[in-house]
């Protein structure tokens, strides 16, 4: 991008940016001001004259991205969002951190226009940001691979914290992207020492740049002026090399002191997330050359200024459609390909590749996941994923494809378009990866690790599910029946306690027919869902005696046809399913009719009509009996006050899941003796 000279009216840009951090936090009495203040000449020079973009249209496919990874210091973007011509007003900067404002407390997703990924928990931002690069080089693959034009090639710019620094996630993250050698990721990290709790030395004294130069990065130091303000020209050259380094992410340490021009803030922990105080900013203001007396205070002709990027952006804008006009003429296979994943849409009859299984042999879910798997990917190029080091355990591994590498790799099958991504031990930052390529926009992730480890992923989950995202996790060895690893990888609660999250769709299949029609139902709906699948083998349920599989698609159906009324519904989940039916069977020998209904997802039953799910589960039948491997809590909205929950309320144990099963109390005739007794608590 063509640069012009810095004037006059970007130094007042950049002062007005400053009073309007100070005045924002003020007026609503509490924010984080002392970031936004030093930030300010650093996100204006970034959005005025690196960043391509056009803020008449934050969707345009050839923008650069800019992640905000200190989501705290929301203002930053806030602001260059107003002063670029993004919608947002002063009026929005006037109601910061109030009720159904567009400037939230932090950015938020799908809310605010020209905010890319919700940011707030400190490292996530930055592992979006590394998922976002590793997309671009991916969707490259689908629609350049030969490098023939530059339309698909941008850059992820990053503005960090200390406080990102710290978090594990954010180190686990740009581990990964020094060996995918992710050239496209800059990163601008503030060093201003300060966070709550005072100076970070107190707990942060590692050599930063040396620790991004061990991952692989290339590393920039750029040191304050000699009164403690940025040295923007020198930030500026290094953000310069920064664009010119295409063989490893950039890191740019800048050294910056917290609510610099505020003659008392500055440099202190209050700074960071308590509003300045009315002496306080007219003291700052009257340093910046303003009038203490006025706030909220925009010159017509700096703003005018400022929106000039709106021009350039557009112009670039048009540019770009251009070459795009005659790439699509060229290329109109590809061009159809992206016009699709544009619209978000699937091939027509795509699901025919999806396995059948037939009846008679026990398969493991995580099994049949594997081989549904490399069946989806025949049908859709931009299904890709991996695991946290456990592909071979997962079943995440494409039939047939090539691991996703940078060209420089020496390692065997790579390939810097491969669709097998190695995310290496590192759970949680595997799933901030994953967010942050479906953020970009264009495929569908997915990751497995054991269910077991999702507590270490789940921050990311959470955020998954609040942005809405299409991200699929795959958590495999769902329960006590992985057996003789005993109680530290046995999951027990995880379940339950994913199903608390709302907005994910937490999917335990019976089977693998199960399995199949599930994996349709979460690439159709495009949301955030997580499997549960078994690491043992499980009966292949024979759908001539039993229900189609497609009641999977309701969340929960009922199994068995009964002639009249039963006497007891047994709900179970996974593994549990065919136990139901045994015991089903054994009740029926003692003239005991009972419903066998399989649930391998509450969230989507819940979104069913109320009329389906009392065909389910009519409120006629008081007598209700829950199995599933884990703890019981959640299931007493669906058993009631006469119901009895077969569960598991206390930790494993080192055995075979043959010999835990029935030790705790997972057996056909435990379930028959539970039917019972909830039939008599039904007829007290």
């Amino acid at each position: 991008m063509e640069r012009t000279t810095w004037s006059s009216q970007d130094d007042s840009a950049v002062t007005i940016a400053r009073a309007l951090a100070m005045d924002s936090v003020q007026k609503v009495g509490n924010g984080h001001p002392g970031t936004a203040m030093s930030l300010a000449p650093v996100a204006y020079t970034l959005f005025q004259r690196f960043l391509k973009h056009d803020p008449n249209d934050s969707t345009w496919l050839g923008r650069d991205r800019f992640v905000l990874s200190c989501g705290h210091s929301s203002l930053t973007l806030y602001i260059q969002l107003f002063l670029s011509g993004y919608g947002l007003s002063l009026d929005d900067l006037k109601s910061f951190r109030t009720h159904n404002s567009l400037t939230p407390g932090h950015p938020e997703y799908g809310h605010t226009n020209g905010v890319e990924t919700t940011t707030g928990p400190l490292g996530a931002g930055v592992s979006n940001a590394v998922g976002m690069a590793m997309a671009a080089r991916f969707e490259k693959g689908l629609l350049d691979p030969s490098g023939t034009t530059t339309l698909f090639d941008h850059n992820v710019w990053v503005i960090c914290s200390d406080g990102d620094l710290e978090e594990g996630i954010s180190g686990e993250a740009s581990s990964l992207a020094g060996t995918q050698a992710l050239g496209n990721l800059k990163m601008i990290y503030d060093d201003n020492r300060i966070s709550i709790e005072g100076d970070t030395h107190v707990a942060f004294t590692e050599d930063v740049a040396a620790r991004y130069v061990a991952y692989g990065w290339h590393v920039i130091t750029v040191n304050a002026l000699a009164d403690g303000n940025i040295d923007r020209e020198s930030l500026e050259k290094a953000m310069i090399e920064a664009e010119n380094t295409h063989d490893r992410p950039t890191l740019i340490r800048m050294h910056s002191i917290i609510a610099w021009p505020a003659p008392h803030a500055r440099g202190t922990e209050e700074s960071h997330g308590s509003a300045l105080g009315a002496d306080e900013i007219a003291a700052t203001k009257v340093l910046l050359g303003l009038n203490p007396e006025e706030s909220f205070i925009v010159p017509d002709g700096v703003l005018a200024h400022a929106r000039q990027v709106g021009e350039r952006g557009a112009a670039l804008h048009a540019i770009w459609n251009a070459e795009f006009e005659s790439w699509k003429a060229a290329n109109p296979d590809r061009a159809a390909l992206l016009e699709r994943l544009r619209n978000r849409e699937l091939p027509t009859g795509w699901e025919s590749a999806l396995p059948v299984f037939p009846a008679g042999k026990d398969v493991a879910t995580r099994a049949a996941s594997g081989k549904i798997i490399s069946a989806i990917a025949t049908v859709l190029p931009e299904f890709w994923g991996g695991s946290a080091d456990l592909a071979g355990s997962n079943n995440t591994t494409i039939a047939g494809s090539k691991s996703f590498l940078p060209a420089s790799s020496e390692m065997e099958n790579a390939d810097p378009y491969g669709r097998l991504i190695h995310f290496g031990i590192r759970e949680h930052a595997m799933g901030g990866i994953l967010n942050g390529i479906a953020l970009h926009g264009l495929t569908k992730p997915f990751g497995g690790t054991f269910l077991v480890f999702s507590d270490y992923m789940r921050g990311a989950v959470r955020l998954a599910a609040l942005m809405n995202l299409p991200v699929t996790f795959v958590w495999t060895h769902d329960s006590i029946g992985l057996g003789e690893d005993g109680p530290t990888h046995q999951p027990v609660e995880h379940v339950a306690s994913l199903r608390l999250i709302p907005n994910l769709a937490v999917i335990r299949p019976s089977d693998a027919n199960e399995t199949a029609i599930a994996w349709r139902e979460v690439i159709s709906r495009a949301k955030p869902a997580g499997f549960a699948l078994s690491r043992q083998n499980l009966p292949v349920i024979d759908r001539e005696v039993f229900a189609s599989a497609e009641g999977v698609a309701k969340g929960a159906y009922v199994l068995n046809q009964l002639d009249g009324i039963a006497d007891v519904i047994l709900i179970a989940t996974g593994s549990e399913v065919a136990l139901a039916i045994t015991a089903a069977e054994l009740l029926q020998t003692e003239g005991i009719k009972a419903s066998v209904v399989s649930a391998p997802c509450l969230e989507w039953f819940a979104e069913t009509s109320p009329e389906y799910q009392a065909s389910v589960l009519p409120s006629s039948v008081k007598a209700r009996v829950s199995i599933e491997a884990g703890v019981t809590a959640g299931w007493r909205e669906y058993v009631g006050d006469a119901g009895v929950s077969i569960g598991l309320n206390h930790f494993g144990a080192s055995a075979s899941a043959g010999i835990l099963f029935k030790e705790f109390g997972f057996t056909p005739e435990a379930v028959v003796a539970a039917a019972k007794a909830s039939i008599e608590k039904a007829r007290a």
